[in-house]
């Protein structure tokens, strides 16, 4: 019988946490780095579909690089996942309104005020409408 001892032990590589992860996707963003933040965030969202906080930064960056459609499946994913976040349905809200989708931002503004009466961005866009 061998013992177990004698046989090289593997090392085990640990990768970054997920949140060194989200800091550096972040980083990317504010940075101007879209594409490698975008990388970041989907690699993300592999391990963590169900993450609103991750589908809203997607979905703006993406709306920040012109792939508007795309950028609404992703906030609207976020809504989905996190309904009562006011900050990812004024986003929403906000990307309804530069798409000329003023019908939609009305609603998700309301809905903000639903949570938020006094909410100073959903106020101050309705007043456009």
């Amino acid at each position: 019988m061998s013992d177990q001892s004698d046989q090289p032990t593997k090392a085990v590589e640990v990768g970054p946490s997920r949140s060194e992860r989200w800091q550096q996707a972040v980083w990317f963003k504010t940075d101007g780095r879209y594409e490698e933040a975008l990388l970041e965030l989907k690699a993300l969202l592999v391990d963590y579909p169900n993450d609103a906080e991750i589908h809203h930064q997607v979905g703006l960056i993406l709306g920040f690089t012109g792939a508007f459609e795309q950028s609404l499946t992703e906030l609207l994913k976020a809504v989905e996942l996190s309904g009562e976040n006011t900050v990812i349905r004024n986003d929403l809200a906000l990307t309804y309104t530069m798409l000329g989708m003023y019908d939609e931002a009305k609603g998700q503004f309301a809905r903000v005020l639903e949570r938020d009466r006094d909410n100073q961005i959903a106020l101050r866009n309705l007043t456009y409408f």
